[in-house]
């Protein structure tokens, strides 16, 4: 057992501290992460033999728990459930950052849990986790090769800030996360306001710097406690069969690998992965997952080798080429905005769909209370798309991944609420799957919401860049298709407008990468960006100026918060016999805006109109027309003039002619034109019906009471 020992190091102005040998001390390795008041304990483990797999089972778990803000969960069983979203994506960024560092062959199953303990929003649960993910698969007996270690990056008024505050984060124009060793950067992901390529890459590589010095304390750590040394056998390919596979199928390769068509493609590898199984069973029994291993690695050695030598891709294309692209709109009835982006062999169908703002995400991540989402976008890989088949079950990690990251690329064009106070679904169907999917996702967001009406401000297209490095050869690749991602070493998704990048994500498979290696990508990235745009713009240039006919009307409206009440009523039942009497929706918020929600405006229009009257302060002066709600003998006539606005017609001033009783006047229910003459210092309202008639004359006082005539002057 470790003895426990702590290890502080200044990150951005506070102390980041790392403890070892006091939690989870059965755990292969475990660190507790504290920064600022968070708090992370992070665990590394692995099964005691490999597993019969052909891939390395590592699996990441990031836990959020409400005791680490204060709160009981909300559910019915008052417990976590299963991971929320921001979690989800978290795990995914401390997979894609360490996965490229084990060891080929290595298939022991391997589980990182970061468990949230204590939550401070302005100290970043993300960066201790991923920092202690590292140090914690480094103590164990996992052959991790060196620490990983990673930051946040804000762009603030202009200035790059390590670590920013969430409020700063919310106010700036970018937010990055960058993980690296201390020789390159392994893994980006980020979200940004139309940031230039050139100010990206400075917060890159500022975020780099600082990797640096978090990467020698980890070696310090590690220097300190000691770091295991482990033997492990790789579960790999015997040079043997590797020759007779390369003896066997390397001619049929040139021309299997380079068929254009994914589907004709993968029909001609199958073929030919089951002549070789047939050719070598004799020769090497019971060796089918090596000789299909090797295969595929011959493949791998063929398609990379032209690449470099001839810079021919496996479609044909040159490196810098983007496929064939369409784009159409308009493609379903009935729906608010649709787009149908094909690129190449990837397809996907975007469909909007607004709502009113009482449709919005109520978020339960970690974080402020009632955090609500307005810009929603989900993203379905159906079996369909790849020609295969499996269970269709809740969304994926990927899937959610995937979703997130196109959702993050439209946010900064979306119009704000104020503007537009909609809730706004985008769903992308991928229809068919060869690489590049949550790009395509981007382009059809972009297609369905300028179809819908909806303003925003640029249209946002995406593009994934893909990287062979052979030697001292170093080639990127415009568009890349799944293959060239499979076989790849780099899966660059940089999204964006003509003007700059809003969201980007970069994984690879290689120990890392340099500044010039992102620099050329994030240059090609824009050009491409550039041209699949000016392809877009022949479907749609622009918005259509109209919402569509099909799309909810909202009308928005502010009243007094403290006349809320007077909407709501006892129980709900005023707000509610107005949504029944107009056929709206109505949402009213704690400021007191109110929004208004009709299929055709109509009812809006009306629904406005009684909350106009439910929440109008009457005015001295002014003259209404009221109903009696009850008499006083000897006193006079109360008058509602507007709901919950009451007030006393005194029976000298119910008529310019003395009235011996108040009877004799008006009765309950009448509707009798009343002018405001006083408000007194207890708030009581006092008509006078005698004032009117000097005013109007007899006559016209009694047609605006019968209905006749409208009343005109309020």
């Amino acid at each position: 057992m470790t003895e426990a020992k702590e290890y502080n190091f200044d990150l951005a102005g506070k102390n980041l501290n790392m403890q070892i040998g006091k939690m989870a001390t059965l755990a292969g390795g475990s660190v507790t992460v504290s920064y600022g008041d968070t708090v992370v304990l992070v665990t590394a483990c692995a099964s005691s033999e490999p597993k019969d797999l052909n891939f390395l089972p590592f699996r990441v778990d990031y836990e959020e728990r409400q005791y680490a803000q204060g709160k009981i969960p909300g559910s019915f069983f008052r417990r976590e459930g299963k991971p929320t979203e921001k979690a989800t994506l978290m795990c995914r960024v401390i997979d894609r950052c360490l996965r490229p560092l084990f060891p080929d062959g290595y298939r022991h199953d391997i589980q990182v849990v970061a468990t949230v303990l204590a939550f401070d929003e302005d100290s970043s649960p993300e960066v201790c986790a991923l920092n202690g993910a590292s140090l914690a698969l480094c103590m164990s007996e996992v052959p991790f090769s060196k620490p990983v270690a990673g930051v946040k990056v804000g762009l603030i008024d202009g200035e790059l800030i390590i670590n920013p505050t969430e409020q700063q984060t919310e106010e700036g124009d970018l937010d990055l996360t960058v993980a690296g060793t201390s020789d390159a950067v392994l893994m980006v992901e980020a979200a940004g306001r139309e940031v230039p390529e050139e100010r990206i890459l400075d917060a890159i590589f500022t975020g780099h710097e600082e990797i640096k010095k978090l990467v020698r304390l980890q070696e310090r750590i590690l220097q300190d406690v000691g770091m295991p040394q482990v033997d492990h056998e790789a579960d790999v390919c015997p040079d043997e069969i590797m020759e007779a596979v390369s003896d066997f199928a390397t001619e049929r390769l040139r021309e299997t690998c380079f068929v254009k068509d994914k589907d004709a493609r993968e029909k001609a590898r199958k073929q030919l992965g089951e002549a070789v199984q047939e050719a070598l069973k004799e020769q090497f029994p019971e060796q089918e997952e090596y000789i299909d291993e090797a295969l595929e690695e011959l493949e791998k050695k063929q398609m990379r080798r032209r690449i470099v030598e001839d810079r021919i891709r496996v479609d044909g294309r040159r490196i810098d080429e983007v496929r064939e692209i369409s784009a159409e709109v308009a493609q379903l009835p009935r729906v608010h905005g649709s787009g149908l982006f094909t690129r190449g062999q990837t397809q996907v169908l975007t469909v909007a769909a607004l709502g009113p703002v009482g449709d919005r995400q109520l978020l339960d991540s970690l974080g402020h209370d009632e955090e609500l989402k307005r810009y929603l976008h989900h993203y379905n890989f159906p079996p369909f798309s790849t020609g295969e088949t499996w269970p269709l079950r809740a969304p994926s990690r990927r899937e959610i991944g995937h979703g997130a990251l196109a959702e993050k690329a439209l946010l900064p064009v979306i119009p704000p609420e104020e503007d537009f106070p909609y809730t706004l679904r985008l769903v992308s169907e991928v229809l068919s799957s060869n690489g590049s999917s949550s790009m395509a996702s981007v382009c059809g967001c972009s297609l369905a919401l300028m179809d819908a009406g909806v303003q925003i401000s640029a249209p946002v297209a995406g593009v994934a860049m893909g990287l062979v490095k052979e030697g001292s050869e170093t080639i990127v690749l415009s568009d890349i298709q799944g293959l060239e991602d499979h076989m790849g070493d780099m899966d660059f998704k940089v999204a964006g407008t003509a003007e700059g990048v809003t969201a980007l994500q970069m994984d690879i498979k290689i120990s890392g990468v340099n500044r010039q290696i992102l620099q050329t990508a994030l240059h090609r990235a824009k050009e491409d960006r550039l041209f699949i745009l000016d392809k877009m713009s022949e479907a749609i240039s622009e918005p259509r100026p109209e919402l569509s006919k099909n799309a909810p009307r909202i009308l928005t409206m502010s009243v007094d918060p403290s006349k809320i009440r007077h909407i709501i009523g006892p129980g709900g039942k005023t707000i509610n016999s107005i949504i029944d009497d107009f056929s709206v929706e109505i949402d009213v918020e704690d400021d007191g805006t109110v929004y208004i929600s009709s299929e055709d405006g109509e009812g809006a229009l009306g629904a406005q109109e009684r909350i106009h009257q439910l929440t109008a302060d009457v005015e001295v002066g002014t003259i209404y027309k009221g109903k009696v709600k009850r008499i006083v003998d000897n006193l006079g006539a109360f008058v509602e003039v507007l709901p919950n606005q009451e007030g006393l017609v005194h029976i000298s001033k119910l008529d310019t002619e003395y009235i011996d009783a108040v009877a004799d006047a008006v009765s309950v229910g009448d509707e009798i034109v009343v002018k405001l003459v006083e408000i007194d210092d207890l708030d009581r309202l006092n008509f006078s019906r005698e004032a009117v008639i000097k005013e109007m004359g007899r006559e016209q006082v009694k047609k605006i009471e019968r209905g006749d005539e409208q009343l005109k002057s309020k």
